[in-house]
């Protein structure tokens, strides 16, 4: 009986951190399904990355009731299509709680319209957890849960984190150049790695800006060319990184060292121009990471249906980590009270820890933002691995200079 129980022992405990017991795991949900709404930026200038969170909440949610659903409960997934728009964001949240009566929300994709949902749920009293929200000092409100695990100040933890990492290679920069989105939450830590760079002891050659949804980065990258900087730190999101690297290779420059915030993952890790190119990551699809067996399976199945989907990049990466660990905060809230009840899943939340596959999340430093866990990760072979800390670097990896 002994031995059966040692056997038993791993499989109840995975099961136990996904927040099912090993009794209800072989149970179907049934009763009433719990109704989780949110929107997704599928269509406009984010579409790029949000059609990422959308296949996790789908293999979430189909996980969930292939278990035990929710308390029980089937879990069904009320997703609206904001188009990448903070004021349809807000629109979309309000006739959800009000029209949809969802019974939970979660949050969308990007920062201003995470704002949007966050005003909406405070209106209602309703927590929301959410994924990608880059701006902690904007998260006021006490029922909102980030798990973007960048810390109460991002714009000088992240910085370091890059000049920490750039700081191994043979010959460290000594001169940088920051291009940016306007994109609030890529300017936020842009004007950070400013100000970061500049203590540090770097030369600053050049500081230039564009407004979101710029298409014409030809101006910009010779701007680039023009400065010869060691670093080049764009502050880019989406798709913006590969249009400014097409635009430098239509003026043969090649950046050198060269670090994007929040870029598309798969089609940037794909382009030819992006080799070496350095990016912030809270997970990657290697050891030690896939070491958490949730983590390993979650992969397993995401590679598969990201292929049928037809995503240029089928890898578990950052954003796609983000989106599981905040299913995964929203889950382990209902669990841990037993219940939906708002105010109790917030007050659980501050209180307690909760085991991810990118690490274990706390509520309890300003604006409920817990330890900044970013690391650095870097294209080798038309893959991202992360290179910096070590201790979470790919088996063999390390920043490349060259």
């Amino acid at each position: 009986m002994k031995t059966v129980r040692k056997l038993l022992a791993p499989a109840i405990g995975a099961l136990l951190a996904l927040g099912v017991s090993a009794g209800a795991a072989l149970a179907a949900p049934s009763g009433p399904p719990i109704r989780i709404g949110s929107t997704l930026a599928l269509t406009g200038p984010l579409s790029g990355t949000a059609i990422i969170h959308k296949l996790v909440g789908e293999i979430y949610v189909e996980q969930l009731n292939r278990k035990n659903g929710l308390l029980g409960r089937p879990v069904e997934w009320v997703l609206r299509d904001d188009q990448s728009r903070p004021d349809l964001a807000r629109t979309l949240y309000e006739q959800l709680i009000t029209v949809d009566k969802v019974d939970l929300v979660i949050g969308p994709y990007a920062t201003p319209n995470i704002v949007s949902a966050m005003g909406v749920a405070q209106r209602y009293n309703k927590m929301l957890v959410h994924h990608t929200m880059g701006i902690p000092s904007l998260a006021k409100y006490d029922m909102q849960f980030p798990a973007w695990s960048v810390g109460p100040n991002p714009e000088s933890t992240v910085p370091n984190t890059v000049i920490d990492a750039l700081a191994t290679v043979p010959k460290p920069p000594k001169t940088i150049a920051i291009v940016t989105s306007k994109f609030p939450s890529v300017y936020l830590m842009s004007k950070g790695a400013r100000e970061v760079a500049s203590k540090r002891g770097l030369n600053e050659v050049l500081f230039l800006e564009w407004e979101f949804g710029n298409r014409d980065f030809g101006p910009i990258a010779n701007r680039v060319k023009d400065a010869r900087p060691d670093f080049v730190w764009v502050g880019a999101i989406g798709l913006e990184g590969n249009q400014l690297l097409d635009a430098m290779k239509k003026i043969d420059y090649v950046p050198p060292l060269h670090f994007y915030m929040y870029p598309a993952p798969g089609p940037l890790a794909k382009l030819p121009e992006a080799k070496n190119a350095l990016a912030a990551s809270i997970f990657e699809q290697h050891p030690p990471f896939t070491t958490n067996p949730i983590a390993a399976e979650f992969v397993k199945i995401y590679n598969e249906r990201a292929a049928r989907a037809g995503l240029p990049d089928t890898a578990v990466e950052t954003q796609a980590a983000a989106s599981f660990s905040t299913w995964q905060v929203l889950e382990a809230a209902v669990t841990g009270t037993r219940g939906m009840n708002d105010k109790a899943m917030s007050d659980w939340l501050k209180k307690n820890q909760v085991d991810t596959i990118q690490g274990r999340l706390r509520f309890d430093r300003t604006n409920n933002y817990g330890d900044d866990l970013m690391r650095v990760k870097q294209v080798q072979n038309g893959q991202w691995v992360t290179v910096w800390p070590k201790e979470w670097a790919a088996p063999g990896a390390k920043l490349l200079a060259d």
